[in-house]
């Protein structure tokens, strides 16, 4: 059972999570909060798998909380689930420890979906953000944010996307097949995913087919 805690000034907002969560057989919600000091207070006393954060959450900012939630509830997998730009705010909160960025013009499916994914200790973000963020609007150039790829990494994404498998990798790239699969792990810690069909999905996401 995936514990939840959701930290959310609107009750109204609180309490549609709940409802929208509970309606999945491995999901219990153990509390709500209104405000950071809650929150803190709440934490000392209860050990929940996935914080559900509203950014604009009153008495410290949402990023502040992430680093505080980082540093003394290191087990704690923040999920930033905010009304503010994604653009703006998305790439800000994982770097400051979020496990996910979800916006509340979002569907209501993802929620279940992103509260799954990140209490495995995955990264969450929409597909259609990744697009977003995965390239400067400017220049068409990929943004390198936690998608740190070397030019190798990145043509080994871009065959295993084709549909090739490790061998055939291996005999386009002239590496051995034992190198591939090391390529094909280094991706997947890089991207945060933990299989074949997430990690094409980032490759998509990266225009890479």
């Amino acid at each position: 059972m995936i514990k939840v805690l959701i930290a959310d000034n609107h009750p109204i907002v609180r309490l549609g999570i709940k409802q929208v969560l509970e309606s999945s057989s491995e999901i219990e919600v153990i509390a709500d909060v209104s405000t950071t000091g809650e929150l803190f207070e709440v934490l000392e006393k209860v050990t929940p798998d996935v914080v559900i954060l509203e950014m604009d959450i009153p008495e410290i900012n949402g990023i502040a909380t992430l680093r505080k939630l980082k540093q003394d509830f290191p087990d704690v997998k923040p999920l930033m689930y905010s009304g503010q730009s994604e653009d703006v705010y998305a790439l800000s909160t994982i770097r400051s420890g979020a496990f996910g960025y979800l916006s509340k013009r979002a569907d209501l499916d993802y929620i279940i979906t992103a509260v799954k994914k990140v209490s495995e200790g995955n990264m969450f973000i929409t597909n259609e953000l990744a697009q977003r963020l995965a390239f400067d609007e400017g220049t068409q150039k990929p943004r390198r944010f936690f998608r740190r790829l070397s030019s190798r990494e990145v043509e080994v994404l871009k065959l295993l996307a084709s549909g090739k498998r490790n061998k055939e990798v291996a005999e386009g790239l002239n590496l051995n097949e034992k190198t591939v699969s090391t390529y094909k792990a280094r991706l997947m810690k890089k991207l945060n995913v933990d299989n074949l069909v997430d990690l094409l999905q980032q490759a998509k996401a990266l225009e890479l087919y």
